[in-house]
């Protein structure tokens, strides 16, 4: 018994380990939750500050694990969001240990960590090996296969194995208790769902969401803190669901060390108050570094790379728009075509006398290889599909005359007063148009600096200003997609080789806001309303 595999070694009988003494967290009388912490509380620490002691739980782990294993829980899935080193690796270690072979075991379970990466994926498994190096009775009982990332446990059958985005590798399993680890940083949700739909089969699964914060609405991570706040305000209620969240407020100052609390509750324990300042002190020298010291130090949900729009601002333009009450009102749009793997994209703008905008969207994909595009894009396209978000078409590129037909019923319900073009295409468009006799008032608008610059402008002064009414989660995936490129005279234009995803309707959403704003009279040429200032070339 004990290490096996690549670079097995024999180690002690389970008949030379006294294990007769009844093991603390199985005292008659404790709660659930109590046996959690007792048993925790056994482990040793492996490394770090406090290496050679056992584990002491901190208030907010113990508020936590109450939360989740507490007298009447329903918990199925928790969160614990908290800036890095404060201690969540080994927590989430002794939590699937606990689950292996501790108070939560069950006889023939499947526990797996799982994370973006195999380096990722590996931190918890050697840390779990660790500890049970460490303690003779765990090690009489298990085989740990580290070629494998594997632990058995011998006594009831229940297996342990780490996955890093092995989504096909997920089929088939039966999960009674899961880690995600550091999910912030995993490319897609995929495995995330695969996992979640697996742990169907137990009566009592858990699964544990453990990170740092995401800046990006969109990724499962951001996903679960949004659901989280509304849970925890009482706006969404969700018994089966505890999200911890501990954060410094996104606009408060980072160096502010009174603050730092906030999102580290083991500083000053076994987070080092002297390192954090020194990481605070580099990071304020260093403006390159600031993001990196924000999101990873503080949990603040820092975007760690440079985007045309930041979340934050496109958030507070997210609202319902009533379509039905735009019926025949005057509206300019914007269309954006495709061939095989980028979106179709129709943007209506309906300007409102406040110089606001409402904004309607419509995004097509052919049926072929939507699945596919799911991964590559990193996008829900069969979710947005059936909540009606994304239509498709048949075939492996777009159907233009199901976009058509589209078009005509749109056209039917909405004033478009011009509809702006990209030129690619168009004249396929034209011609499927004119299949069906469908006209409507189109203008060809350039992809250039000379056009889009000022189209650039605008979108960013709308979204700035919260001049910006919308609701469709495929734009906002566009949006947040969305780089700009500069030339030498400081023009702007929408760049999707410099963007990290599907940009499509973002240009769409650009062109339209451009025809919205631009009021044309042979007196006074273009009146922007107040608040847009752009340089028209």
């Amino acid at each position: 018994m004990g290490l096996r595999g690549k670079n097995e070694t024999w180690i002690t009988s389970l008949d030379e380990i006294d294990l007769s003494p009844a093991h603390a967290w199985q005292r008659a009388g404790f709660s659930r939750v109590q046996r959690v912490v007792a048993f925790l509380e056994t482990l040793p620490i492996t490394k770090g500050l406090l290496e050679g002691t056992q584990m002491k739980l901190l208030p907010a782990q113990l508020r936590f694990l109450e939360d989740v294993y507490g007298e009447g829980s329903q918990c199925r899935m928790a969160l614990l969001s908290m800036a890095r080193k404060n201690g969540k690796t080994g927590l989430a270690a002794g939590l699937a240990l606990g689950h292996l072979l501790g108070p939560e075991a069950v006889k023939r379970g499947e526990i797996y960590s799982a994370a973006a990466s195999r380096d990722q994926a590996s931190l918890i498994f050697e840390e779990m090996a660790a500890i049970i190096r460490e303690t003779p009775w765990m090690l009489a009982r298990t085989n740990i296969k580290r070629f494998n990332k594997i632990i058995e446990d011998l006594e009831n059958g229940t297996v342990y194995k780490s996955l890093a985005s092995e989504v096909r590798a997920t089929h088939g399993l039966n999960p009674s208790f899961v880690i995600c680890d550091e999910l912030a940083q995993w490319r897609d949700r995929e495995l995330l769902d695969a996992l979640m739909t697996a742990t169907s089969g137990r009566a009592q699964p858990v699964t544990i969401v453990i990170s740092t914060n995401s800046a990006d609405p969109l990724h499962p991570m951001g996903e679960l803190v949004e659901h989280a706040h509304k849970v925890n305000e009482g706006v969404d209620e969700d018994p089966g669901f505890v999200g911890h969240i501990y954060e410094v407020p996104v606009d408060a100052d980072p160096f502010d060390e009174s603050l730092w609390p906030l999102a580290n509750p083991a500083l000053g324990t076994f987070k080092s108050l002297e390192d954090m300042r020194a990481r605070a002190t580099q990071a304020r020298q260093i403006p390159s570094q600031q993001p990196a010291f924000k999101n990873l130090h503080l949990n603040m949900p820092i975007e760690m790379a440079s985007r045309f729009l930041q979340p934050a601002d496109w958030k507070k333009c997210l609202g319902d728009v009533d379509a039905r009450a735009l019926e025949g009102r005057e509206c300019y749009a914007g269309l954006d075509l495709s061939e095989r793997r980028d979106l179709t994209s129709l943007v209506l703008v309906f300007p409102d006398d406040d110089d606001s905008f409402e904004v309607l969207s419509w995004f097509w994909l052919p049926k072929e290889g939507l699945l596919d595009r799911e991964h590559v894009d990193r996008a829900p396209y069969s979710t947005w599909k059936q909540q009606g978000h994304l239509e498709v078409t048949e075939g492996k590129s777009i159907h233009y005359g199901s976009v058509v037909r589209r078009l005509a019923e749109i056209s039917e319900r909405f004033n478009i007063l011009e509809v702006a073009y990209d030129r690619w295409n168009m004249e396929r468009l034209k011609q499927a148009m004119g299949d069906i006799g469908l006209e409507l008032p189109v203008r060809a608008f350039g992809q250039g600096y000379k056009d889009m610059s000022p189209a650039v402008d605008i979108l960013e002064a709308a979204v700035i200003n919260d001049r910006l009414r919308t609701s469709n989660p495929v734009l906002t995936m566009c949006v947040l997609n969305a780089a700009v490129q500069t030339d030498p005279a400081g023009n702007r234009k929408l760049a999707k080789d410099r963007s990290t995803g599907r940009i499509d309707g973002a240009v769409a959403l650009a062109m339209a806001l451009r025809r919205a704003t631009e009021y044309v009279n042979e007196d006074q040429g273009i009146r922007l309303p107040e608040g847009y200032s752009v340089t028209v070339l």
